[in-house]
């Protein structure tokens, strides 16, 4: 997918209200909070005992097994609480409390990239290499309401993606792998079909056991699974576009209230089951969730100790990167409380293919030679927020090739010119979302073009609709003659194909919502991707597969990697069991407690 952060609708407002009373106490807890971080500098700060730099990467921060409490959160942007219907990583995250899918990423420290088994018994079975995927339920897993949860609810779930008109924003990764571009469905909400047997390539023979056909073998089809996207929901609770208002859970919490002043309040579900969940510890007694804070205003209550912990997955801002060397009480530096990482969201040079002269291999390998990746880094913010790359493959992901990093060379940039039949240089378009980092970095490259003669004139298009509409339409790109797109790219999940695929199969390329910006096509890269998929059986074959893939990809030049963002998460004073979540890129609220 592109930039998650960029994407999804203004989330609906609600309010759930069983639990009567509970505004009042979280007026209180947020007014404290709100106060607390207004205080900024004067307020005083605890220290957190058992941590370190980066202790909760590899490790835990502060381990405790004690519960009760209230863990308190904060957030920018809550697009929705739908499952089916979000696109953002911090709120993923934030479902992990209250929605569970068939597999689920590991909360153990250091595996968090790892799959484990959630409602199911396993992590699926395939008898055919990725086509046909098999899972078979617990036993005992409940919905909030009491109803046991079973293989038609998890198939409903998976069918509301398919709503297009009704369900919008989330993930549609089940629409592209099971449904049939010859008799496409529609969603459950027009499904006619006699007996509502629902989407044809899902089969439940019985309570336990679903049974997937997917178009074309998909090796990487259980992280589909673990997207909250793919969680259950119990047909009669169903209310379509308003179902975020009031989801149900079939997790340790649920949803109490919400709105704009209150935030959200998860509460314990008496329903659940911990027997039956091995991801999950649900240690605080409340999880209160403050929605629609500033960078400054998180990093303020993390500070102040009014936040435990932000689930934004974008790191402390600049002015707090500053104060990393100051005391946080007793012996404890705020530096202590740093966890860093890079956070799979790699910002790179598009070359299409298909648009002159980059359509020539030796005009796009003139960029690739004279860009400087230490300037580029300069300008995001200097190594504390960005670290050089010039590799398809984020450091997130296993299995990474060996990395170089090259420096400059005009000289090999103006011999490729020559050879490209543009030895004085030439123009082009340089497109780029408009917004304020990218059109500098977009400017910088520029810049860096224009030493050997290759003038890229910047052009900033709308945001919103930079990917889906401008860059995403290859047509768009020829007629504008946009030549390099300066596009940031991350994965659904963090594998290899899930990053590479899209990017590179040139059985990709579409007219609507195109994600090989570079419109690279070629047969022998096709070629390896399917070998690569073919080795998915024996985890160190595909990984040596897809390294291939994605140095053979590299070494077209229709793609000229820069940056990968890298994020540094703070811990809040009172929080325990802080665990980085790898693909979230904050600490995992499935074990988060608090003192």
């Amino acid at each position: 997918m592109d930039s998650t952060l960029e994407r999804g609708p203004a989330w609906a407002r609600g309010t759930r209200g069983r639990v009567a009373g509970i505004a009042a106490v979280v007026l209180l807890v947020v007014g404290v909070a709100v106060s607390c971080a207004n205080a900024g500098e004067d307020s005083p700060t605890l220290p957190v005992f058992g941590g370190g730099p980066d202790t909760g990467v590899t490790g835990v921060r502060a381990p405790s097994e004690a519960a009760g409490g209230t863990l308190r959160v904060v957030t920018g942007e809550v697009d929705n609480l739908d499952p089916q219907r979000s696109y953002l990583p911090g709120v993923w995250n934030l479902m992990r409390l209250y929605t569970r899918t068939l597999v689920s990423y590991s909360s153990e420290p250091g595996h968090t990239g790892e799959l484990v088994p959630d409602l199911a018994t396993d992590l699926g079975t395939t008898p055919d290499g990725g086509t046909t995927w098999t899972f078979t339920l617990r036993e005992g897993v409940r919905f909030e309401t009491g109803a046991p949860i079973t293989s038609r609810d998890v198939k409903y779930g998976i069918e509301r993606s398919f709503a297009s008109d009704v369900v919008v924003g989330g993930p549609t990764r089940v629409v592209e792998l099971l449904d049939d571009p010859g008799n496409p469905y529609a969603g459950p909400y027009q499904d006619e079909t006699p007996g509502r047997l629902g989407l044809a390539s899902v089969e439940t023979p019985d309570d336990r056991t679903i049974t997937f056909r997917l178009r074309s073998p998909q090796p990487d089809f259980p992280y589909v699974m673990a997207l909250p996207s793919s969680s259950p929901v119990p047909a009669d609770s169903d209310t379509g576009a308003e179902y975020g208002r009031d989801p149900v859970s079939s997790g340790p919490y649920v949803v109490a209230t919400r709105d704009d002043v209150t935030g959200i309040v998860l509460e314990r579900n008496p329903q659940w089951d911990p027997a039956t969940d091995q991801v999950r510890t649900a240690l605080p007694d409340r999880v209160v969730v403050r929605t629609g804070l500033t960078g400054v205003e998180r990093d303020q209550a993390l500070l102040a100790g009014s936040a435990d912990v932000d689930v934004s997955g974008t790191g402390i801002q600049a002015p707090t990167t500053a104060r990393l060397g100051e005391d946080a009480g007793g012996d404890v530096r705020l530096v202590d409380r740093i966890d860093e990482v890079t956070n799979n969201v790699v910002r790179l040079l598009a070359l299409p293919t298909d648009v002159a002269p980059f359509d020539d291999p030796a005009c796009r390998a003139a960029v690739a030679a004279v860009v400087d990746r230490a300037a580029v880094q300069e300008v995001l913010g200097g190594p504390a927020e960005a670290v050089r790359t010039s590799q398809l493959w984020p450091r997130g992901v296993e299995g990474a090739p060996e990395e170089p990093d090259p420096t400059p060379d005009p000289a090999a940039a103006e011999e490729a010119l020559a050879t490209c039949g543009q030895p004085e240089g030439f123009d082009t378009v340089l497109a780029v979302p408009d917004a304020p980092t990218g059109v500098a970095v977009a400017e910088e490259v520029a810049e860096q073009l224009s030493r050997i003669g290759i003038r890229a004139q910047v052009r900033p298009l709308d945001a919103p609709s930079f990917y889906a509409t401008e860059v995403g339409n290859p047509d768009r790109v020829r007629d504008n003659g946009i030549g390099i797109v300066l596009a940031t790219w991350t994965a659904d999940f963090p594998t290899p194909g899930s990053f590479l695929v899209p990017l590179v199969d040139g059985r990709s390329v579409s007219t609507v919502g195109n994600t090989n910006f570079a419109r690279l096509a070629d047969p022998a890269i096709d070629r390896l991707i399917d070998a690569a998929r073919t080795a998915a059986g024996d985890p160190e074959a595909a990984r040596a597969a897809w390294r291939k893939v994605a140095t053979a990809a590299t070494a077209t030049g229709a793609y000229v990697p820069l940056a990968e963002s890298r994020v540094q998460l703070l811990a809040g004073q009172r929080l325990r069991n802080g665990v980085v979540m790898g693909p979230y890129t904050s600490y995992d609220l499935a074990t988060a407690g608090v003192r």
